[in-house]
């Protein structure tokens, strides 16, 4: 039983990680991840906000002790919003690098060029084997056209890959009007693997207080049908790798990740929830199915349900949506 995989050109022992979340930042839950099972570390993202705001605090020290910059420094969250600062995230790699012998994955979170570059640099300096890129971006200007928006995080994928040597890979938002298109186009410049996908958290509205508040809900196994849906669309198409992150819950949502074409699943509310031991849970029953199920290794599930190869393609097209509608019986 072979559940060794390639990601990113890393070497994983199996296809089953955490994705980003904030229990990376903590070395003994790190140390738990990778005793349950986990294939990798995936950091949590470092913020372009976050290094935006101590490059102009740092400024404003140095430079303007009468700290006219206090209003732009202001403009950003304060430091205590995030979990690690820009120096502490990159101490906290090379801590895990120490700690741990599986690979550790960087994670950079914004919209512009900026300073992701210098930063991406020093992410590989502090030990990672590969980086993510996290654009997550809310066009809320109706001006600005669905190609600009692309052409952002091209851009930012060719400044970043011309700074580092590491594998990079690049955090999808389900938005895009082709997703299969953008894929190609990122893998056409240089990108190692795609991360199917972000999930944006949406605001809600308090209605006495007429204020739009922030508002967290943990997803489930019903978010996973958008991935299954675009991965197996992808599947073949390109040539980078590609992670299913969202809505996976349990081994058979592992094993649909698998089958419709992902190199490796990425957990996170279900390890949010659970505990990291619940990896050991998840593996333990992937292995049990694939034996009773003669697979011999992940390599050979791998996009057996990929729009190219499963029985009724339809199912990923316009043809399910006539079939479900009738399924409704009044």
């Amino acid at each position: 039983m072979k559940l060794a995989t390639n990601y990113l050109g890393l070497k994983l022992k199996n296809p089953v990680m955490p994705g980003a979340s904030p229990m990376a930042t903590k070395l003994d839950t790190v140390r738990r991840l990778e005793d349950a099972g986990a294939a990798a570390i995936m950091m949590h993202s470092l913020f372009e906000e976050q290094i935006t705001s101590q490059q102009l605090a740092e400024f404003a020290h140095t430079e303007n002790p009468a700290d006219s910059f206090a209003e732009a420094v202001s403009y950003f969250p304060h430091r205590e919003d995030y979990v690690l600062g820009p120096d502490l995230y990159l101490e906290q790699i090379s801590k895990i690098k120490e700690a741990c012998e599986i690979p550790v994955i960087g994670s950079l979170n914004g919209i512009s060029i900026g300073g992701w570059t210098d930063h991406a640099r020093l992410i590989q300096q502090a030990g990672a084997d590969a980086l993510e890129l996290n654009v997550y971006y809310v066009a809320t200007n109706p001006n600005e056209s669905g190609t600009d928006v692309e052409k952002r995080t091209l851009d930012i994928l060719e400044a970043v890959k011309a700074s580092v040597t590491i594998p990079v890979t690049v955090k999808l938002s389900s938005y895009f009007s082709s997703p299969g298109n953008f894929a190609k186009q990122l893998d056409a410049r240089g990108a190692a693997g795609v991360v199917m996908f972000n999930r944006f958290y949406q605001p809600d509205i308090n209605i006495e207080e007429l204020e739009a508040v922030p508002f967290l809900e943990l997803s489930n196994s019903v978010e996973l049908r958008q991935r299954l849906r675009w991965i197996a669309i992808i599947h073949g198409h390109i040539k980078a790798d590609i992670a299913l992150s969202g809505g996976v819950h349990s081994f058979e949502d592992i094993i649909k990740g698998i089958m419709v074409g992902a190199n490796v699943v990425q957990l996170v509310s279900s390890l949010l929830k659970q505990g990291p031991e619940f990896l050991t849970k998840v593996l333990g029953e992937l292995t049990a199915w694939m034996e009773t199920h003669e697979y011999e290794s992940v390599d050979q599930m791998r996009g057996s349900m990929s729009l190219t190869r499963c029985p009724d393609p339809s199912v990923y097209e316009r043809g399910n949506y006539l079939k479900v509608l009738q399924l409704w019986k009044v």
